[in-house]
């Protein structure tokens, strides 16, 4: 996407960078989306009120129909309590992007399995992965990025579907099933 641009989006092209050059930027840009992440975002907060304008009934409908949300959460299973749990923004986010509040980075953690040009399979957790890298944890904890061109990559996301949902959502989805999700108290 560097090299190509998005010029209809108004990115231009940097096709001149040498490889190296690629990296650091690749690299900048990682640490950026880390740190971002690490703050939680970009809005701090939010009157609960402001968010509190959908239908819970048409919330459950979404959550048990055309959302799917109920193929992997229960109202009285792993959501049970939730709205006494979190309240406001913090519901939302956890709704929207649940990665970077899950609290519980193991149960939700993505997992590689990447075959390597010489064969060898490697199975380990994602730390990032963009349209051209995957970077995975080694045992010790550390990072080790791959190209997606140079190994075979297989991601398993236990989180996609929530990543899936947002170009789906509409304005009054979300805000429907952020109303359902606060009866769950």
């Amino acid at each position: 996407m560097i090299r190509t641009g998005r010029p209809n989006a108004g990115m231009p092209a940097f096709n001149t960078l040498t490889a190296d050059e690629m990296k650091v930027v690749v690299a900048f840009l990682h640490s950026q989306m880390d740190k971002f992440a690490e703050l939680g975002g970009g809005r701090r907060s939010v009157e609960p009120s402001d968010l509190a304008t959908g239908n819970a009934n048409a919330g459950r409908e979404y959550f048990n129909g055309k959302g799917n949300c109920s193929s992997c959460h229960s109202a009285t299973g792993d959501l049970a309590g939730i709205a006494a749990r979190l309240q406001g923004l913090n519901l939302l986010r956890r709704m929207l992007y649940p990665a970077g509040n899950s609290g519980s980075p193991g149960k939700t953690q993505s997992k590689a399995t990447l075959v390597l040009a010489s064969g060898q399979t490697l199975e380990a957790p994602v730390a990032a992965e963009d349209q051209f890298t995957v970077t995975v944890l080694d045992p010790s904890g550390s990072r080790k990025t791959y190209q997606k061109n140079e190994v075979k990559a297989k991601i398993e996301d236990p989180l996609s579907a929530h990543f899936d949902q947002l170009g789906k959502y509409t304005d009054a989805d979300m805000h429907n099933v952020y109303a359902y999700l606060e009866t769950l108290k």
